[in-house]
């Protein structure tokens, strides 16, 4: 087999740090290792889970406020579920569908729904 190194680093030069790609004067950095950091912020905005903003796939930072670093999510970098968490008036150990107008179980990503609003489908 032919030998191929243990991380990848692929620099756009003259890129904007954001994952869309804007060309402009800074550089970004992709990574196709490195661990998704979150919470973190990326355009003033606090993101607990992978997010689609400006790509077609899903993408983390790997800094907890972004600075140009970060890579394309799969299955394994997705946000877990936080157990406890606290939804209204009630404590959850387990998804559920409470709240949920279809009746799909979700979970919260943070201890405390009410006061972070952040959440995924189970």
């Amino acid at each position: 087999l032919p030998w191929t190194p243990p991380c990848v680093h692929l620099w756009a030069p003259r890129v904007h740090p954001t994952p869309s790609q804007s060309y402009l004067h800074n550089s970004t950095l992709f990574s196709l290792d490195g661990e998704c950091v979150f919470p973190f912020w990326y355009k003033n905005k606090l993101f607990y889970d992978c997010i689609k903003y400006g790509m077609r796939h899903k993408w983390c930072s790997l800094n907890k406020t972004f600075e140009g670093h970060w890579k394309y999510c799969s299955e394994t970098d997705f946000a877990p579920c936080v157990f406890p968490f606290w939804y209204e008036r009630l404590i959850y150990w387990e998804c559920t569908d409470d709240g949920d107008d279809f009746g799909r179980k979700w979970c919260s990503l943070t201890k405390n729904y009410n006061k972070d609003q952040a959440w995924k489908y189970c």
